[in-house]
């Protein structure tokens, strides 16, 4: 089958090689069509234009992963909402034989739940524009989806983390790391998981449902992930912060807090990633030790 990346960075790449490694036509959309391999037939592409190049005609999956240029409200709508629109506006008036458009979103959209469990039946309730912009994004895949036999697929990603993506590895080793006073859990999963799950939503065989919970097999708190990266480069345990400190620990995600008094976008929450594995998929990192043993030998790269 021919698949259409629309947003070709590290985690599109690496589908996309996924997707060519299958025996599948790979062709990805993005603003430096140059820097991608080989393996994926690059088109200049700008998805906050209504501008698009045109979608293959025997394309039958189409993967939106999208990344907001800045942490502001505005890029995230440009990104999430305004360059889904685009996309979706190509596939629909090419005509071309689409049977799956999968969106990258994300765990943002429930918020914070206070250290409980969530799955794909719980109430979004984001905290912030970044959660709040990205759940607009998903009723908009799933309106202008409905009646026209293409399946939705929402791909709630956690945490991702992987080669190249070193920030806590580098607060650790930088002695900036600060295991939180609280109780802080955390959910994640690795680049290459994230892909594979992506690759796998789009090619089984059974119809996949509306939503799926992209994070691995243990919801770990904060704190124990800092300890673990400690002792695997054999540094000092990082200090604790203080019961009474207002802030400066870590973001829990792996992410970014942008500015303007937006909330971590990992939240305090236990995901659960069930509803994945039951498609039969399985994890090559099950939990943060073996991705992050994984980062520290070297293993893989990030895509420009």
């Amino acid at each position: 089958m021919t698949v259409l990346l629309a947003g070709c960075g590290d985690l599109g790449t690496e589908a996309g090689l996924r997707f060519a490694a299958a025996g599948h036509r790979v062709v990805g959309w993005r603003r430096s069509p140059s820097k991608l391999p080989a393996a994926i037939e690059g088109v200049a592409a700008d998805l906050s234009s209504s501008d698009l190049p045109a979608v293959p005609a025997d394309t039958t999956a189409v993967v939106v992963a999208i990344a907001a240029d800045s942490p502001t409200e505005t890029a995230y709508r440009t990104a999430y909402v305004d360059g889904l629109a685009h996309v979706l506006d190509a596939v629909l008036a090419s005509g071309a034989s689409v049977r799956r458009v999968l969106f990258v979103s994300s765990t943002a959209v429930y918020g914070d739940a206070d250290g409980g469990w969530i799955d794909e039946r719980t109430t979004p309730k984001p905290g912030g524009y970044s959660g709040r912009i990205i759940r607009e994004a998903e009723e908009l895949l799933y309106s202008r989806l409905t009646g026209t036999g293409i399946t939705p697929i929402v791909l709630r990603l956690g945490g991702i983390y992987g080669p190249g993506r070193t920030r806590l590895i580098d607060q650790v080793r930088g002695g900036t790391a600060v295991i939180p006073a609280a109780s802080r859990f955390t959910n994640r999963i690795h680049r290459d998981d994230a892909a594979a799950a992506t690759v796998h939503l789009c090619t089984i065989d059974a119809v996949p449902g509306p939503v799926y919970i992209g994070v691995d097999n243990e919801p770990a708190e904060l704190g124990d992930v800092l300890s673990f990266l400690a002792a695997e480069l054999g540094l000092p345990q990082p200090a604790s912060e203080s019961a009474d400190a207002s802030g400066g620990a870590a973001s829990p995600s792996g992410g970014t807090s942008p500015s303007g008094g937006e909330p971590s976008r990992g939240g305090n929450k236990r995901a659960s990633n069930a509803l994945l594995r039951s498609t039969g998929f399985e994890f090559q990192y099950p939990s943060f030790r073996e991705g992050y043993r994984a980062i520290l030998a070297g293993v893989g790269v990030r895509h420009p």
